[in-house]
């Protein structure tokens, strides 16, 4: 089963990183197990915990996928953007009748916020950033993640450039913090909080993860 699973990941991914989760979605797919059972309630749990410790009044997603792991948080205000319009449609359903949140198609090539439209106490990037495959992608979702943060961002995501030759076509690891060093100096790790259930070996496990959170405070 597993390895007919990762056949058909592979198959999906034949173009971009954009297009993959097009496809996957428009299959039936989900976000991935990386947004629910028990990884979803330890990111929910971390998540709503910092937004009432922070007082947080305003949240940008980069990448809200499918809106699964949404329906754990409570934000008082929240706009998603995702890169497949078959998931936006979905959350845009699912949540019609909630006026606290607002989702928009994200292309990194037409994103270009001068006025300010999109800034929000937190911006957060969850389980994303190993599969910006692209380099030009990674650096512009990057800048585009960072810019829109007036106070924090959380980034849950592996943090190696460790990539086995064995795993998955839309995956690929960054150490994403040396990045942040070299274009965000004005941003300084906050807190890294280590994953409840720590993926090993880069296996392949629903109940895993390799993500741990890292979470940014832009100084003043």
């Amino acid at each position: 089963m597993l390895i007919f699973f990762k056949r058909l990941m592979n198959k999906l991914f034949v173009s971009s990183s954009r297009d993959y989760w097009e496809t996957r979605y428009q299959l039936g797919g989900n976000s991935g197990t990386g947004s629910y059972g028990r990884l979803s309630e330890f990111k929910a749990r971390v998540l709503n915990q910092f937004v009432i410790d922070k007082q947080i009044q305003s949240v940008i997603e980069f990448g809200c996928g499918d809106g699964h792991q949404l329906s754990l948080a409570h934000y008082p205000r929240y706009i998603g953007l995702d890169v497949s319009i078959t998931a936006l449609k979905a959350c845009i359903a699912q949540y019609k009748q909630d006026k606290t949140k607002s989702f928009f198609l994200y292309h990194a090539d037409c994103f270009a916020d001068k006025q300010g439209i999109f800034q929000c106490d937190l911006a957060l990037s969850l389980d994303v950033i190993y599969h910006l495959i692209e380099d030009e992608v990674f650096h512009t979702y990057m800048t585009h993640l960072f810019a829109t943060a007036q106070r924090f961002v959380i980034v849950y995501a592996s943090n190696t450039d460790d990539n086995p030759a064995y795993q998955l076509k839309h995956v690929k690891h960054r150490q994403f913090s040396n990045w942040v060093e070299k274009n965000c100096p004005q941003w300084q790790l906050l807190q890294h909080i280590p994953n409840e259930y720590p993926l090993e070996n880069q296996i392949n496990n629903k109940e895993h993860s390799p993500s741990d959170f890292f979470i940014y405070q832009k100084q003043i």
